[in-house]
């Protein structure tokens, strides 16, 4: 059995059709048609349900899905394994939000331009979730907030970088007191069912600030953009740019921030790929240590 067809399948079960398939395979939706039918001839059943354009998995295709992925990952572990004596193979990595759009392009530029026989599957995600799926061995690492308990002992920590809580402000109010600033303009609240929006919450509930809530959301470029049109203020970590461009906004700083947020990389002692993540953890430390302030 070719374990590209099976590929092929679980691509097109994650697509949801063949022409989006054959679009992320670089091949044409006949010859993804033609690998599926020859996959279901050797198993003996039909795996996908076709109605129009779109495609659905059917029962027995649901059956053999997880294990047709968990295949695919451990093929992908023998070619590390065999690929030892040079820096080869997939490292399987998430990243939180706010590690997506700033600090990871320019780790993975580096890193790629150095190595460029590693192969990067990133899945986006939330902090909280990417840390089970670094420990159930599903991401060989991710870059993500660091948790608020303690890590099993398969994983490991790395800090990359701190982030202070500061008062983002319209640039018209530059050099006005930041508690003031929370007090009596709107705020545009960082959504407390995150780890960021708790500490901001924590913060204003010790230093007895009682805001003028107007909005609340979980995307920090949204609330920048929403401060620069003047709809109120917020209390944010200072996240690392970029940001959206053509802004006119001010990051104040508090007198008394507290404990910074954390973003680090967490991953899994048990990975066979540990070499592509010492790599990706250097590559982190120079490109922050080189990026501007």
């Amino acid at each position: 059995m070719e374990t590209q067809f099976l590929n092929t399948f679980v691509t097109v079960v994650d697509r949801g059709s063949m022409a989006a398939a054959a679009r992320s395979l670089h091949i044409t939706p006949a010859a993804v048609a033609q690998q599926i039918r020859t996959l279901e001839r050797e198993l003996g059943a039909p795996l996908i349900a076709r109605a129009g354009r779109t495609v659905s998995v059917t029962e027995e295709g649901a059956r053999i899905l997880q294990r047709a992925r968990d295949l695919l990952r451990n093929v992908a572990d023998l070619r590390s394994v065999a690929n030892e004596s040079g820096m080869a193979g997939e490292l399987r990595l998430g990243a939180c939000p706010t590690a997506l759009g700033g600090l990871l392009p320019d780790i993975l530029a580096r890193m790629v331009a150095k190595f460029p026989e590693i192969n990067v599957f990133i899945k986006p995600g939330y902090s909280a979730d990417l840390y089970g799926a670094v420990e159930s061995g599903d991401l060989d690492a991710a870059m993500v907030l660091q948790a608020p308990f303690s890590l099993p002992k398969t994983c490991d920590w790395q800090l990359l970088r701190e982030e202070p809580l500061v008062v983002l402000a319209p640039a018209r109010l530059a050099g006005s007191d930041p508690h003031q600033l929370l007090r009596e303009e709107p705020l545009i609240r960082y959504d407390r069912h995150e780890w960021g929006g708790r500490q901001a919450d924590e913060y204003l509930r010790t230093n007895g600030i009682v805001p003028r809530e107007r909005f609340e959301l979980n995307a920090l470029n949204a609330i920048a953009v929403m401060v620069d049109r003047g709809l109120g203020v917020s209390l944010v970590p200072d996240w690392a740019k970029p940001w959206p461009e053509g802004l006119s906004v001010v990051s104040i700083p508090l007198p008394e921030p507290g404990e910074p947020r954390r973003i680090g990389m967490v991953w899994s002692r048990a990975s066979v790929r540990l070499r592509q993540v010492n790599v990706l953890l250097e590559e982190a430390r120079t490109a922050l240590l080189q990026a501007p302030q």
